[in-house]
């Protein structure tokens, strides 16, 4: 039997960031592309697309930061889909 078990660990990195209108679009390292909302980083939905395009890779590409927002994100977080710590909880 064949199973999808993690027997090796492997590091995801990013190698281009890219924005649409809603979406943070992520090109990894292992050819991947992964795509995700905006809404779920509230700090980067508001941001203006310069803001948001005056990123650096941080950790080899295992996390991106935006100086001029004072924002941190895991490239893993965004694969994974979790949202930040601050989006707005449902009512």
């Amino acid at each position: 039997m064949n199973t999808l078990a993690k027997s090796q660990e492997t590091d995801t990195l990013a190698v281009e960031v890219q924005f649409t209108k809603d979406m943070i679009c992520l090109t990894l390292s292992d050819g991947r592309e992964v795509r995700t909302p905006l809404e779920f980083y509230p700090v980067l939905a508001k941001a203006t697309e310069a803001q948001l395009n005056n990123f650096r890779f941080i950790g080899d590409g295992s996390g991106i930061h935006w100086n001029d927002l004072d924002e941190d994100l895991s490239v893993e977080s965004i694969v994974l889909g979790r949202k930040a710590y601050n989006y707005p909880k449902a009512s």
